[in-house]
């Protein structure tokens, strides 16, 4: 949940200058949240409360920072290697009655993505795989249960004597994005894989830890990413979770997560097991049509190594627990399209279509 992501670690990209070239598409993201205390003790901010991000720059987007509520203190990595920096709050604690709020804007450009021309045949094995990735993304860490029994076992089986990676995933993106395997159902934490294979549901991030955790057991280097999405189908919408202690307003905008995976020789790639934008009855397409690969989907931060459960889980029992409320605001706004083809544009509005209608603006990854 965006929320949790706020609280937890948050990245900063370099403070570049933002031009725009034929095809992007340009954005501004603005969020403005306010920490409140009705409970009895002090809430003493820790450094992951003051913490913003600017989101991702890389060759699918560039996003600068425009403005922000107080000084920025410093700008450090997160244990994910995800640039971070921390706000200077006015006061270091809220006690009983008090409340503080930020608010930061970033200007986004969203810029014409591709992927390669992916097929089984062409395909390398599992012996292709680099050892060093094999070691930082397959092993059995943060929500990544690799060494649980009943995953294992549902590893082999769909994969098989299989070796060919690209088979192995398709496999693996099948079997989870099948409703009658996995069905979609929100719930109000995060899930970790061995509970969302005995529920038999999950939503996004659900799904896509499951997927992540598959992948690893079998030593597909794998993590999880997560991103906003641009949805003006659902103008306003206003959510509360855990007993009214988080309250989020998004205005045209929806979170969304999906997994990353190395599949020689193409390297990384996303997979997605719930925004599929083409033909379901394939699926190759959770790749080749993965959300992310449109452009009013904007990728936020990664998550390789912590533990994205138990972060979630936690913050909302220190909420509960304490009396502490959270209240946030979120607004993508679609400032210019400069010369998007037409046809594209239609076939976006379609897209807005189906994503309004399949999730809603919903806050919950």
């Amino acid at each position: 949940m965006i929320f949790v992501l706020l609280l937890v670690t948050i990245e900063l990209q370099s403070f570049c200058q933002v031009k725009g070239e034929i095809g992007d598409m340009n954005f501004t993201v603005q969020m403005t949240v306010t920490y409140a205390n009705k409970g009895t003790k002090p809430w003493n901010f820790t450094e992951d409360e003051q913490s913003v991000s600017l989101f991702m720059n890389n060759t699918w987007q560039s996003v600068q920072l425009l403005n922000h509520s107080y000084p920025l203190k410093s700008i450090e990595n997160d244990t994910e290697g995800n640039p971070t920096a921390i706000l200077q709050f006015p006061k270091s604690e809220l006690n009983f009655g008090e409340n503080l709020s930020y608010t930061v804007t970033y200007h986004i450009l969203s810029k014409p993505r591709t992927l390669p021309n992916i097929s089984e045949e062409e395909s390398q094995t599992l012996d292709e795989i680099p050892n060093d990735l094999k070691e930082n993304y397959t092993k059995a860490e943060g929500s990544w249960l690799t060494n649980d029994a009943e995953l294992q076992h549902l590893a082999y089986g769909l994969a098989g004597n299989e070796t060919n990676v690209l088979s192995i995933v398709k496999n693996f993106a099948s079997w989870i994005a099948n409703e009658s395997n996995i069905r979609y159902e929100t719930h109000d934490v995060p899930l970790y894989p061995n509970e969302t294979l005995k529920l038999r549901e999950g939503d996004c991030d659900d799904k896509a830890i499951l997927l992540i955790t598959l992948c690893r057991i079998y030593g597909i280097p794998s993590y999880l990413q997560v991103g906003c999405m641009y949805n003006p189908t659902d103008p306003l919408s206003n959510e509360t979770y855990w007993q009214g202690h988080v309250t989020i307003i998004s205005k045209r905008i929806s979170w969304h997560g999906w997994a990353f995976v190395y599949i020689p020789p193409w390297g990384w790639l996303p997979v997605d097991l719930t925004y599929i934008l083409g033909d379901t009855s394939d699926p190759l397409n959770t790749i080749r049509k993965a959300a992310v690969t449109w452009q009013w989907v904007i990728q936020y931060m990664n998550f390789t190594k912590g533990d994205y459960v138990a972060s979630s889980c936690g913050t909302r029992d220190f909420l509960q627990e304490n009396n502490f409320y959270i209240y946030e605001e979120d607004e993508m706004t679609l400032n210019q399209l400069l010369d998007i083809p037409w046809q594209q544009i239609m076939e976006m509005l379609k897209l807005f279509l189906i994503v309004g209608t399949v999730a809603g603006t919903t806050t919950v990854v």
